[in-house]
C-alpha cells in the first residue's frame, strides 16, 4: 500500500475493512448492508481497496490444532554472517520449510525471528534440523508457546 492510499482512507472504508478482515467470505452485498451502503458505492469502494492494494487478495483462517498442528515455536536467529550471498542461501532455506509460516529480520539481539508450527516436539526437531542444516548459523534459540492469548488479529484500520 502506498502512503497515498493509506491517506485516502476514510472512515467508511475503514469499516469495509474491518468487516472484511472479520469475514472475507460476506458478499458485496453484506458488507454494504453492514456499513450502510448501497450495494454500487460499497462495490466502487472495493474495487478502488483492491486497485490501491490495500485490500491483498482473500484468505481462510484455518484451526492449527484440528488441523494436527498443536505446536508454535518461535526461533531466533543470529548470524556472524551478512553477506548477499549468505542472505540468499537463508531466505531459500526458510521459504522452503513449509512450517514456517512468519519469517521476519529484526532488529535487537537477533538478527531473524520465524514462527514455527508442528505436529509435536518430533516434528518441530524435524523442521530444526532442517533449519541448521541450510545456512551457517551462530545463534537459534526456539521459545515454546505455551498458550496463544491474541493470535492472528484484525489489523487497527
Amino acid at each position: 500500500m502506498t502512503q497515498d492510499a493509506a491517506k485516502n482512507i476514510d472512515h467508511i472504508d475503514a469499516a469495509i475493512l474491518r468487516v472484511l478482515q472479520r469475514d472475507a467470505a460476506l458478499s458485496q452485498r453484506e458488507v454494504a448492508d453492514e456499513v450502510g451502503l448501497s450495494h454500487n458505492a460499497c462495490w466502487r469502494r472495493m474495487v478502488r481497496l483492491r486497485e490501491a492494494g490495500v485490500i491483498q487478495g482473500q484468505t481462510v483462517r484455518l484451526d492449527l490444532t484440528r488441523l494436527g498442528l498443536g505446536l508454535t515455536v518461535f526461533v531466533m536467529v543470529r548470524t556472524r554472517d551478512h553477506s548477499p550471498d549468505w542472505l540468499k542461501q537463508f531466505r531459500r532455506t526458510v521459504l522452503g520449510i513449509e512450517n514456517v509460516i512468519d519469517f521476519f529480520r529484526i532488529a535487537g539481539d537477533y538478527d531473524y525471528m520465524l514462527k514455527i508450527v508442528a505436529r509435536d516436539m518430533n516434528d518441530f526437531d524435524l523442521v530444526y534440523q532442517r533449519l541448521i542444516e541450510g545456512a551457517a548459523l551462530e545463534t537459534v534459540t526456539s521459545y515454546i508457546a505455551m498458550e496463544a492469548i491474541a493470535d492472528r488479529r484484525d489489523l487497527p484500520v
